[in-house]
């Protein structure tokens, strides 16, 4: 398979699923937004905060969660322990879905992956609102139960379609795969071969430790909150809330590049070679589309960067009413805006690095991370003596830059020796850095005089001076980034004449 069908199926998987996924989450956002009005901040900071359980370690943190940390007041929380344990149960049902998972992301399964989901949040999120109606003395049963009915509904789409799949030994997809019937899933001992394929146990322990330390590093702040009690539950649950709301766009565009993208590099790129002993029309091909993705990125970013700043405010009272949009969430949700920006560009630099880097530099890298694991969660604990919450994104954003100053000098040493620059993605324009400059300072002062207890017409005006700078800003991306125009246009054309032919 060529650089350029490879790089088409990657653009399909990142692209053709986006739509779906926006309707998708605009239906689960009005959902939650609705629930929110019927909940405490002390019963949103024990769910989203202290029951979800590492898949790992749920059996040794749920007794540790049951029996070593803080258990809260049964009259504020009722029934904590049986929403440990479901949520624990939960995980277990969920790893059991991993097989098919994988499978799905590797053969670029689309509209499977967006469809299982999708549906599952959906399902999840009307089975909380309606217990939350109908029976709020549940307390967490109602989370725990919708989380396991999330995971069982999840599962049994991918289940159900591998099923049928598997069933047509004749189709096109079914004879791509590398397994003909539903138990090649399940573990197995062949006799002609080894009972460890010990090149492959090595790789995979790389990138378990990574992915062990990667957890730390996104998930950190909870367990800190969790262990250290630095914060109260009712603060738990508004920082939760508010990442959430702050990581959608993530969820929705930034997510989806990275998975899709991520495969792209792993097939075009051979992990144990230098750029200059490889092919070198793929070579130009990765640095064309890294770079790119690089602007795409930085662009993206910036806009959630600028306009976020400007509009948290009136997007927590729409989203949770007084609860969010009064006390800490502005401020954390304008933080936490710049963090996007941060993470828009580290999950595109690493998605190249882990897809180009050998066994040995993973290594390297998972001892980085193990310190800039230690790193993070001391900086969290005292930048969140110092300033509270926002204590925590401000810790992300440390780790999140040395992480990205990691993947960068990566890059730059693996293109040192060829002619292409990828990291030149991310030099804009002059006139579009006044653009973006611009814009933030005009709306800034619009949030000033019209936002937000001026009433709805003020609101009003204020978003329509958003949206008319939004759109003076996207008309600059337009002139001055056509390189990135041209990589859009051509792209979504091929993802959408692959989806026709498939």
């Amino acid at each position: 398979m060529g650089s350029q069908e490879v790089l088409g199926q990657a653009a399909r998987l990142a692209s053709s699923g986006l739509l779906l996924q926006v309707v998708f989450r605009l239906i689960t956002f009005v959902l939650n937004a609705f629930i929110l009005r019927f909940l405490s901040k002390e019963i949103l900071g024990i769910v989203n905060v202290r029951v979800p359980l590492g898949v790992f370690w749920s059996l040794f943190l749920g007794w540790v969660w049951l029996r070593l940390l803080e258990v809260p007041d049964p009259n504020v929380v009722p029934h904590y322990g049986a929403g440990v344990v479901l949520f624990g149960l939960s995980a277990v049902v969920e790893l059991l879905g991993e097989p098919f998972w994988v499978l799905a992301q590797a053969h670029m399964f689309v509209k499977l992956k967006v469809v299982a989901e999708s549906l599952s949040v959906i399902l999840k999120s009307v089975l909380t609102a309606f217990l939350v109606l109908w029976l709020p003395h549940w307390g967490l049963y109602i989370f725990s139960l919708a989380q396991l009915f999330y995971t069982a509904i999840l599962v049994l789409c991918y289940v159900t379609y591998f099923k049928k799949l598997l069933g047509f030994p004749k189709s096109t997809k079914q004879q791509a795969l590398p397994v003909s019937r539903m138990t090649d899933l399940l573990p197995n001992i062949l006799r002609s071969r080894a009972f460890i394929n010990w090149k492959e146990a090595k790789l995979t322990w790389s990138f378990f430790k990574q992915s062990f330390l990667k957890q730390i590093l996104t998930e950190g702040e909870r367990y800190v909150m969790t262990f250290l009690n630095v914060l109260n539950f009712g603060d738990q649950g508004i920082y939760d809330i508010v990442n959430n709301l702050g990581s959608l766009v993530a969820r929705l565009i930034f997510q989806p590049i990275e998975e899709s993208f991520y495969i792209f590099f792993a097939k075009v790129l051979e992990r144990e070679k230098d750029a200059t002993l490889q092919k070198q029309e793929d070579i130009a091909v990765a640095a064309a589309v890294l770079e790119s993705l690089l602007k795409l990125a930085l662009l993206a970013g910036l806009t959630i960067t600028v306009f976020g700043f400007a509009y948290s405010q009136l997007a927590l009272d729409i989203y949770g009413g007084a609860m969010l949009s009064s006390g800490s969430g502005p401020v954390l949700l304008r933080s936490y805006c710049l963090y996007v920006l941060l993470l828009a560009i580290n999950g595109v630099t690493e998605c190249f690095t882990f897809a180009a880097m050998s066994k040995e530099q993973v290594d390297r890298y998972n001892f980085t991370m193990l310190a800039l694991s230690f790193s993070f969660l001391v900086l969290s604990y005292l930048l969140t003596h110092w300033c509270g919450s926002v204590g925590f994104i401000l810790a992300n954003c440390f780790n999140m830059g040395i992480r990205i100053t990691q993947s960068l000098c990566f890059i730059h040493r693996y293109y040192r020796e060829s002619p292409h620059r990828p990291l030149a993605g991310l030099q804009l324009s002059p006139v579009l850095l006044g653009a973006f400059a611009l814009s933030g300072g005009i709306t800034g002062i619009s949030e000033v005089f019209l936002c937000c207890e001026q009433g709805w017409l003020a609101r009003l005006v204020h978003v329509a001076v958003g949206a008319f700078c939004l759109g003076a800003t996207l008309g600059t991306v337009f002139l001055t980034e056509t390189k990135l125009i041209h990589f859009l246009r051509t792209q979504l054309g091929v993802s959408r004449l692959t989806g026709k032919m498939t």
